[in-house]
């Protein structure tokens, strides 16, 4: 079966997945996580890409990113891939391909699915059953989001922004969202759409797509979970 064609589009944000080759461990050491970190904040400012959420897995990463270009999602994951692939060959004796494939991605509808994203990655720790919760585990950005720990990676979207008028009232308000679990058919919408490279929206936001690409998206999407509390605020509005 022929690959779906990515879409990119400035300014709209992706969730991107890159795994391990076979599911096998991509981070051996501690290094190994700074490392990939430092460079995904150099690619991200070189090829100007926001970097809003992230979690670094023992054999996967977790992004939730806005390029400002149009190919700059491709070239941050494309120069960040080759590079590591380097390093941890290098450094830890080993030899040929560490991801598996290509990166996954999907764009992002950001008025539903953003927010929902956010806590979807930071929570991914404590659904594999590593911590309990997501302050306990150190690789991702719920340090920066919803605790005090600045992160030089990380730049706040303007959705996050607008949960307060400060840091402090947006971080208060950005945790009070963790009270709310993420529903299971949100959980299952967000994998199946990543994973088959779909359109996480409406079919607003589906047409909005093709106006803007000038292509015909053949899947059709649906919005998110008609029973979830960002759904209902954002449809009563």
């Amino acid at each position: 079966m022929a690959r779906r064609p990515r879409i990119n589009l400035e300014g709209v944000p992706q969730h991107v997945i890159q795994r391990g080759n076979n599911r096998q461990a991509c981070f051996f050491s501690v290094v190994d996580y700074t490392v990939y970190l430092d460079k995904l904040l150099h690619y991200s400012k070189k090829y100007a890409v926001d970097v809003h959420a992230f979690v670094l897995m023992t054999n996967h990463v977790h992004l939730l990113v806005t390029p400002n270009t149009e190919q700059g999602i491709s070239q941050v994951m494309q120069s960040l891939g080759r590079y590591y692939v380097r390093y941890v060959n290098q450094v830890h004796g080993r030899t040929g391909t560490l991801w598996e494939g290509r990166y996954k991605s999907t764009l992002v509808d950001s008025e539903q699915y953003l927010l929902v994203l956010y806590r979807y990655i930071e929570l991914n720790p404590v659904r594999a059953g590593m911590v309990d919760h997501p302050s306990e585990y150190p690789w991702s950005s719920f340090h920066h989001n919803a605790m005090n720990k600045k992160i030089q990676l990380v730049v706040p979207h303007t959705l996050y922004q607008s949960l307060g008028t400060d840091r402090e009232s947006r971080r208060a308000a950005y945790v009070a969202l963790f009270d709310s679990y993420i529903p299971e058919t949100s959980i299952q919408r967000i994998r199946d759409c990543t994973n088959k490279a779909w359109l996480l929206g409406d079919d607003d936001f589906k047409l909005c797509v093709e106006q803007k690409t000038g292509k015909k998206i053949s899947i059709s999407q649906h919005g998110g979970d008609r029973k979830s509390e960002l759904y209902k605020e954002s449809h009563n509005q």
